[in-house]
């Protein structure tokens, strides 16, 4: 007896060329017609089977591809999640810059002046191009501590003090009564002398001792002693870095800014009679004239 092999997914199936005991018989040969349809019953079932083992093949592919897609997938969404990540960072310190920003800008003293008292005090800077700077902006006249104290002090020199007074008089003038008067003194970070210790102990001494002297000499030339008030930085507000152990000139300073008024208004007890300390004089220092020369 002759037996055929089909090979399928998981099973065997096995045909007989020639059935014993086919249609009732014990013995003897199938008729041709009988094989005929076992042959093609054959044929159709290995054709069934390639077909099967073909969708076999390309489900195999198939699932091949989609883990290496979802391989790919995965990078992609771990790509995406640091780069996600990083983004937030970038926003997390761009939220913190603009809100230090802000903070800048709402700390600026932004003063418009009215438009008389800022074409008098830029004239007034005009007249002292060595000793005044005008800042309009910000409402400010800028005195340069060199050309305005002797070195280590607080007495205001001659020259600075004809400006002061003709400071005093644009701030007694029209429209410039309505401010006050903010004054603040800055040097740079050189340690004082031993001589300048005597008498100002530290740089904040020295910076807030300059500031009393401007408002002495203005107070002294008629500006209200109720619309003036002084401020020492010392060296802690620097213009420019300091060049150390040489000085910076542009950090010796005294500023004078215009703001409008904060009186309500009521006279207090000293404002008829200014105090002692703010009688006092201003020491004017003229520079020695050298006789050689």
């Amino acid at each position: 007896m002759k037996i055929t092999t089909l090979t399928m997914p998981g099973r065997k199936v096995a045909l007989s060329a020639v059935l014993i005991a086919a249609a009732g018989l014990t013995t003897g040969c199938v008729s041709q017609q009988e094989f005929d349809k076992l042959y093609e019953t054959n044929m159709s079932l290995r054709s069934q089977n390639q077909e099967l083992t073909n969708i076999v093949g390309s489900a195999e592919s198939t699932n091949t591809q989609l883990q290496g897609s979802a391989g790919d997938a995965q990078g992609v969404i771990s790509r995406l999640q640091s780069e996600n990540s990083t983004l937030r960072g970038a926003l997390a310190n761009s939220q913190s810059s603009f809100v230090n920003l802000e903070d800048r800008m709402n700390s600026l003293q932004i003063v418009h002046l009215d438009a008389a008292t800022d074409r008098a005090l830029s004239e007034l800077a005009s007249q002292y191009p060595g000793i005044i700077n005008y800042d309009a902006d910000h409402g400010m006249l800028r005195f340069v501590s060199d050309m305005t104290f002797g070195s280590g002090s607080d007495s205001v020199q001659a020259s600075a003090g004809d400006s002061l007074k003709k400071l005093a008089d644009v701030l007694n003038s029209g429209s410039a009564g309505q401010y006050d008067i903010q004054i603040v003194g800055h040097t740079d970070n050189e340690r004082p002398s031993s001589n300048t210790k005597k008498r100002h102990p530290s740089n904040m001494h020295l910076s807030a001792h300059r500031a009393i002297a401007v408002r002495a000499a203005l107070g002294q030339s008629g500006v209200d002693w109720n619309r003036m008030s002084v401020t020492g930085w010392g060296e802690n507000r620097p213009l420019v870095s300091n060049n150390k152990g040489k000085g910076t000139k542009a950090n010796r300073r005294v500023e004078i800014f215009l703001v409008p008024s904060t009186n309500t208004g009521v006279d207090s007890a000293s404002s008829a009679q200014p105090a002692a300390a703010q009688l006092a004089p201003v020491k004017i220092t003229r520079p020695k004239i050298d006789p050689t020369k």
